[in-house]
């Protein structure tokens, strides 16, 4: 196999211990790291491994988005009605967006979020999509996407009895086929099995889902609690709060992810800890449509595992770990807090979560752990170390630019250049796709 090192750089990483080697190098062999040190120590021991200089540049692992919208794309522009609370946001945007995809337009829409997300340094997305008259196929269409790309990525598709009998049943089927076809094979591609929300999801569908998502040894990628709304529809036609709810369907558990959790109360946060349930906190998506804040900082006091997600806003997990610290400080009008927390969510839970679904070791720079690496142009002007390197990601590499991102071994961007996506190309392509995608949202009720 080949061999790449990268030599000259401040390498920084998560570990047990965290650490920051300065003048640093890593080898990568193949798709995985071979050895992480000095430039002194490895220069001379890989004689014919291809070089790479970062110049002083921060060298790290490359970031997990933990809940993604991908197929969200092409609402940049779009003239909808005026929502005024959440379940109209629903309705009249992102229903009526949904339905009005077809595959050519899940194909590049994804593709444009691939590219920021290489741009930005992330190296695994975890999707749940939506396309209800456009199911069939839909799936192995991002992953196709995804490959092209050369992100390590999940899918779903969102269950929902919303649309119809037809297009429930196809949803069942997509994820039980794809799961079935990518689960265990290789470590790039990974199915989940997606719902929409409680109050779109029936006792009986919520119970297949359940149970077509043990046979092919799949966890649930659902939205739980986002907004009030949610909670109230589950009082009322179940007598049940929605963590509760799903529970007792069987729903929750260690491979399992819960987007949101904004209003979830006491005995519901002892069933997330409980069962290893992973949640994935989204702040920009959640400011965004004003549906409130998560109490992460609780939650994560409690034991439970929260990560972090995107939910479509961005594909920047660097900026949405700001996002996490802030938004927590505005609403308990604290400014002590946080800090750690929004950047242990991303590097080491997000990391963790995401290693235990795709089967290989994610979000470290150790020997033998996967070579998604990124290279950011922060030259640290402060010293710099594993006791304080949090400060130096949220406020100096935060602001500065990714040069290069590595996955799999695999460069996708060097030296500020995409190498497997033309943004020229899939911006003309989706440009030419979404007048005809936005005509039909126009003609759907």
């Amino acid at each position: 196999m080949s061999q790449t090192l990268i030599i000259h750089g401040t390498v920084v990483s998560p570990g047990n211990p965290d650490f920051v080697i300065e003048d640093g190098a890593v080898c990568v062999d193949g798709t995985t790291i071979a050895e992480v040190g000095t430039t002194a120590d490895l220069l001379p021991r890989y004689p014919g491994a291809a070089v790479v200089n970062a110049a002083g540049r921060v060298v790290m692992p490359g970031m997990v988005n933990g809940h993604m919208h991908l197929y969200s794309t092409f609402a940049c522009g779009l003239a909808g009605e005026p929502a005024i609370n959440f379940p109209e946001i629903l309705k009249k945007l992102w229903w009526k967006l949904d339905r009005a995809l077809s595959l050519e337009d899940v194909y590049y829409s994804a593709m444009v979020p691939y590219y920021r997300a290489i741009i930005s340094g992330t190296t695994t997305v975890i999707d749940h999509h939506a396309s209800p008259w456009a199911v069939k196929g839909s799936l192995r269409t991002l992953a196709n996407a995804a490959t092209a790309a050369g992100v390590r990525s999940s899918f779903c598709y969102e269950v929902s009895d919303r649309d119809g009998e037809e297009s429930l049943e196809a949803g069942l089927a997509e994820n039980a086929e794809f799961a079935g076809e990518v689960n265990g094979q290789g470590n790039m591609l990974r199915g989940m099995f997606g719902l929409h929300a409680s109050m779109t999801v029936s006792q009986p569908t919520l119970e297949r889902a359940v149970t077509m998502a043990k046979e092919v040894g799949a966890g649930i990628h659902v939205h739980a609690a986002e907004d009030i709304s949610d909670q109230e529809d589950s009082l009322s036609k179940y007598g049940k709060r929605v963590v509760q709810r799903y529970h007792d369907a069987g729903a929750l558990g260690p491979k399992t992810i819960l987007a949101h959790c904004i209003h979830v109360d006491a005995a519901e946060r002892t069933l997330l800890q409980e069962s290893g349930t992973f949640v994935a906190h989204n702040p920009e998506s959640n400011m965004n449509n004003a549906v409130g804040a998560a109490d992460i900082l609780g939650m994560l006091a409690q034991g439970i595992r929260v990560g972090l997600g995107t939910d479509g806003m961005t594909s920047n997990m660097i900026e949405e770990a700001r996002y996490a610290m802030l938004l927590q400080r505005q609403v308990k009008a604290d400014p002590t807090i946080a800090f750690g927390e929004a950047v242990d969510i991303l590097v080491r839970n997000n990391a963790a979560f995401a290693s235990e679904q795709f089967g290989t070791k994610l979000g470290t720079l150790e020997k033998g752990a996967a070579a998604d690496l990124i290279i950011v142009e922060h030259y640290p002007f402060t010293p710099i170390s594993a006791a304080n390197w949090y400060g130096h990601f949220l406020f100096g590499v935060h602001p500065s630019r990714v040069t290069h991102t590595m996955c799999n071994g695999r460069f996708l961007m060097a030296e500020g250049k995409v190498l497997t996506i033309s943004p020229e190309i899939v911006a003309a392509a989706a440009r030419k796709l979404s007048p005809l995608t936005w005509q039909r949202f126009t003609e759907i009720n």
